[in-house]
């Protein structure tokens, strides 16, 4: 099993920017917490930060045939890139979008995620856990898509 942690703009500067609001985490310790929880369930993880939203767009297309789910904190993209939406529409996997803060008290142009919309959730607000909680909710879909395909399968090889 393989999943994408796609980071967008300005996360690079987690640690240094508004710490009143992302505290003083670096986001080297989220990619150490979230490698901690997929080697204990034998999962692989690519990592990949842009401030650039076509390079997100790559990155996203890029994962077609590649991974098996997407976790993506698009960061200020989430409320304004159609582009990113598309893209994680278009790809057809399973994405979880992730935010550190939490996006519904903050200001009202953030509390809309139109990249949420085209994910099976999200998650937001729990800091660090965002990004643990989103690996395992990921991986259980995984499995659960897994399972579903072999029924199929299964029920084509008896038909």
């Amino acid at each position: 099993m393989k999943i994408a942690v796609i980071q967008g703009p300005n996360l690079n500067m987690l640690g240094v920017r508004e710490q009143h609001i992302y505290g003083q985490l670096k986001l080297e310790e989220i990619h150490q917490h979230m490698k901690a929880i997929a080697e204990q369930n034998g999962v692989e993880l690519e990592f990949f930060q842009s401030n650039l939203e076509g390079e997100i767009v790559d990155k996203i297309q890029e994962c077609l045939g590649d991974v098996d789910g997407i976790i993506i904190n698009p960061a200020a993209y989430s409320h304004t890139s159609i582009a990113i939406r598309d893209a994680l529409a278009g790809v057809g996997l399973p994405a979880i979008e992730v935010h550190l803060s939490n996006i519904s008290a903050r200001e009202e142009f953030r509390k809309k995620t139109i990249t949420g919309e085209v994910c099976i959730g999200v998650i937001s607000g729990l800091g660090l856990h965002s990004y643990g909680l989103a690996l395992v909710g990921m991986i259980q879909i995984i499995n659960e898509i897994r399972a579903m395909q072999e029924q199929q399968a299964q029920a084509e090889q008896k038909a």
